[in-house]
This record gives C-alpha cells, structure tokens and sequence, in this order.
C-alpha cells in the first residue's frame, strides 16, 4: 500500500500566495511522477502540474508563471507553490503520484484525500 499524505491548503485573499505538500509514503520502490490536479464544484478534475523523478514538469496554461512544482526525491515530497492566486484557482486539491511499488514491481496511481484553497475576491 501507498499513502499520499498532503497539507497546505487554505482561505486566503486575491494575490496571496499558498504553498502545498504531499508526501508519499508505504511499499515504495520508486516514484516516476507526482503532480497536483484541482477540481472545483460542477467541474471535472484538471491537471495543474506534474513533474518527473528527471525533473521534468508539465503546467495547465493559466497557472504558468504563477504556480511552481518541485520536489524532493529522497523524501517522496512534491510541493506546489502558488503565488498570485486568484479566485477561479479555488478548488479542492489532490496530489497524484505515478508509483513502482516494492513487492511486484508494478506500476500504479494513486491520490491523496484531497485539501480544499480557497481564493476570495
């Protein structure tokens, strides 16, 4: 089993920032991607960023040059920092990694539960 645990979220005005974490954690052999999606009410979930054990990092258009993914490697941890927020960011967020699990070698996907931002005007 793997657990992605995430933190960060929150209430907070137009034009501040947020920083999320997400943590991977359980029968890990190796994490090839971990990136965060959003889903608000009405919408389906959309990608916001991803990012490769390489570095590679792929954004949705409209939080390019507002938002930054990183990560750690060692500590499974992926962070998205979120800066210039603006109400149509608000939205639950979820952190996914892409997993090679220990005991068969086999890839999977998993989610964390989710953590609510919610950007005023």
């Amino acid at each position: 089993q793997v657990q992605l645990v995430e933190s960060g979220g929150g209430l907070v005005q137009a034009g501040g920032s947020l920083r999320l974490s997400c943590t991977a954690s359980g029968n890990i052999f190796s994490v090839a991607v971990m990136g965060w999606y959003r889903q608000a009410p009405g919408q389906t979930r959309e990608l916001v960023a991803t990012i490769t054990s390489g570095g590679n990092i792929n954004y949705k258009d409209s939080v390019k040059g507002r938002f930054t993914i990183s990560r750690d490697n060692a500590k499974n941890t992926v962070y998205l920092q979120m800066n210039s927020l603006k109400p149509e960011d608000t939205a639950v967020y979820y952190c996914q990694s892409v997993v090679v699990v220990t005991f068969n070698r086999g890839t999977y996907q998993y989610w964390g539960q989710g953590t609510q931002v919610t950007v005023s005007s």
